[in-house]
């Protein structure tokens, strides 16, 4: 597949990759300031006082908001454009960041997660429709698993950068210096995107490859309660439902794990390193996943069976980690649990994702987008909730690991159920036309 790529951009052009260059670090940003508190939840705990089941009602707001702000962002972005929406999402989000140094208990982290929430979530809908827009069907996985990679490389430099940014300066600047990085990113936005169809550095042969598929142009506004009709849209909103939470659990609890469970300091030197292991793990998943569907369609597989047969694959790969916290398997051992269970989440993102321009008109990728991200965030919230206060009463009954093995057994299923329920609501993944 690299070689055909590399064919390809010598014959045409390779603008749409600095396309796609920009919304991976747009993605690693984000997820480098969401993923701060998480590692800081120790710190948190220990000055601040505050305790699991009040961290989960800080995580549940971020939810909360993030799954409001997936619905709103789609729509604005479908209405605004990618160049806006995306600019205007990563500004917002960049000072919420920033706002939670100036937090000093649970009711203001609760404020300053609900902004970030709200306007994080423009993120992925402004994502996927820019892929959408840049890619022809045939390289839209493999754009996909690359933008999404970058929440794991934010993942990664989250725990390398944040235990030295307490350790020199205290916990407020490791909120304070990874928010003011989106700033930077908004300059080389401006500089280099536009649509294909403005882009005056894109050569005519490039733009045709990218408008190869001659998809169907919708060219008017799209109800929710139309686009809700379509089992396409049911089957994206479940998948996202059942596996976004998991995701969540690997950034906001995983670190509270390591010190809860395994005895890890966030001041000391080696707690950030199984944390890095395990996001750039994560990395590779993400990419290998876009890669190992649009592999199989290369090789005359059809559309929807390569995302069908990726997304099992994907699936099985998760269930080990329910193995994580039984006993005689050490920390190392169990690292590498997560970490496959983490890698083949974002294999399995880097399909799902990718779903929903195989199966609507771009016109409403972003909307689509958006909806089953909320679906993910109401997902999280639950979880999230659950997850605090079970971990609080396993705490107070000198219990803790039971708890977390239980959280680990949930993440374990919760692939292979989504994928049974999604390929019996929409079994072909047909195309839908939304001007019929």
């Amino acid at each position: 597949m690299t070689e055909v790529i590399k064919q390809v951009n010598e014959k045409i052009g390779k603008y749409r990759w600095t396309i796609c260059a920009l919304v991976f670090f747009a993605t690693t940003i984000n997820y480098l300031d969401r993923q701060v508190i998480g590692i800081l939840k120790p710190v948190l705990k220990d000055d601040l006082g505050i305790g699991e089941a009040e961290y989960g009602y800080i995580v549940t707001a971020f939810q909360m908001a993030y799954a409001i702000g997936m619905v709103l962002a789609g729509r604005i972005i479908d209405k605004v454009g990618t160049k806006i929406g995306y600019a205007l999402s990563l500004f917002l989000w960049s000072i919420a960041a920033i706002a939670h140094a100036f937090a000093r208990g649970p009711l203001g982290f609760g404020v300053a997660r609900a902004g970030l929430g709200l306007s994080e979530a423009g993120n992925f809908p402004a994502a996927i429709k820019t892929t959408a827009e840049w890619f022809p069907r045939k390289e839209r996985a493999l754009a996909t698993g690359i933008f999404n990679s970058g929440a794991n490389v934010g993942a990664v430099l989250a725990p390398l950068l944040v235990p030295w940014l307490v350790r020199v300066y205290g916990w407020e600047m490791a909120f304070i210096a990874t928010g003011a990085v989106g700033l930077i990113w908004l300059i080389f936005w401006f500089i280099y995107y536009e649509i294909p169809e403005k882009q005056k550095r894109l050569s005519k042969a490039e733009l045709d490859y990218i408008n190869s598929d001659h998809e169907e142009v919708t060219t008017t506004r799209v109800p929710w309660g139309k686009l809700l009709k379509y089992r396409q849209t049911w089957a994206f909103v479940v998948g996202k439902f059942l596996t976004d939470p998991i995701w969540w659990f690997y950034l906001f609890w995983i670190p509270g794990w390591l010190a809860d469970v395994r005895g890890l300091d966030i001041k000391g030197g080696g707690f950030g390193i199984p944390l890095v292991v395990i996001y750039s793990a994560t990395t590779v998943g993400s990419i290998f996943g876009g890669w190992f569907s649009s592999y199989l369609i290369k090789k005359g597989m059809e559309v929807y069976k390569s995302r069908r047969l990726a997304m099992l694959i994907f699936a099985l790969l998760v269930i080990p980690i329910v193995f994580a916290q039984v006993k005689g398997i050490g920390l190392w051992g169990a690292i590498a649990l997560i970490s496959l269970a983490a890698a083949s989440h974002q294999a399995w993102s880097a399909n799902i994702f990718t779903t929903v321009s195989d199966m609507f008109p771009k016109k409403a990728v972003g909307s689509i987008t958006g909806i089953g991200g909320m679906a993910g965030s109401v997902g999280g919230m639950l979880v999230a909730i659950f997850a605090g206060n079970l971990l609080e009463f396993m705490e107070k009954q000198g219990t803790i690991e039971v708890g977390y093995a239980t959280l680990f057994i949930i993440a374990g299923s919760a692939y292979i159920i989504a994928w049974v329920l999604f390929n019996l609501i929409t079994p072909r993944m047909e195309r839908v036309n939304l001007d019929e």
